[in-house]
């Protein structure tokens, strides 16, 4: 009756773990379509002053005093970044070579996280050291999290029906480790695009119709951010119920 219960009480949580993925998958792929509708509509809003985003990226970095920065282009759409590794700002073909509102915000906003690391705002150097734990654990935590279900379904017994919750346990810490970092992540997005657009407004490269445009675009930029780190929160809380409630029962 009691392992009956706990079926029952587990296939319940399942259910409402295939929920909060569904959810978290819809408002993701609303947001970027969003996020890639903004880019599209600005991407037709000139600069008066025909910099490229390469340009203004170079500009950015040398007001800010940055010399030992180098402006790349790199293939894809939207994979754009910022590598303090080997100091370079990154920039889609796209981006790198338009003149438009929406490559001096993708432009000016990864030369942010330069300004950042330069600088050594705290919550860039927090994110960068929790790096090589985030890929360790986020490589391995579905395999832990998988293997720590089936230990306790095969540990259980009539003395201890809820079985062994240590493996899960680890999934979970690894899992925390993930949500932690998306978490991280937000202050130094925000951060980099509020830089970008001071810049962008306080030395007139871009006009008050232009400002609009690149305002817009970082802010559903900053929504994919925050999209993401719910839906890690809200997976983390999920299991972490599931280790409990094995604990618990």
């Amino acid at each position: 009756m009691i392992m009956g219960e706990i079926k029952h009480k587990n296939l319940y949580k399942m259910v409402g773990y295939y929920i909060i993925i569904g959810i978290s998958m819809l408002v993701s792929w609303w947001v970027s379509s969003r996020l890639k509708s903004k880019f599209e509509y600005y991407s037709n809003v000139h600069l008066r002053n025909g910099l490229s985003g390469k340009e203004v990226a170079e500009k950015m970095l040398r007001d800010n005093g940055i010399n030992d920065v180098q402006v790349i282009s790199v293939p894809g759409q939207l994979t754009d970044h910022y590598n303090p590794a080997d100091k370079t700002v990154n920039l889609s073909e796209g981006v790198y070579m338009q003149r438009n509102a929406a490559a001096a915000a993708v432009a000016a906003h990864e030369c942010g996280h330069a300004v950042q690391h330069a600088v050594g705002y705290s919550m860039l150097n927090l994110r960068s050291k929790l790096v090589p734990i985030v890929n360790i654990s986020s490589n391995l935590m579905q395999f832990v999290l998988i293997a720590g279900i089936a230990v306790m379904a095969a540990s259980r017994t009539i003395e201890n029906p809820n079985g062994n919750t240590t493996v899960l346990a680890i999934g979970v810490a690894m899992f925390a480790m993930t949500t932690l970092f998306a978490f991280v992540t937000l202050p130094v997005e925000y951060d980099a695009s509020n830089r970008a657009m001071k810049w962008l407004k306080d030395t007139g490269t871009v006009t008050a119709e232009e400002f609009v445009g690149v305002q817009d675009s970082l802010k559903w930029a900053a929504r994919t951010y925050v999209v993401a780190a719910l839906g890690s929160l809200a997976q983390l809380l999920y299991w972490g119920s599931l280790l409990l409630g094995g604990r618990r029962d």
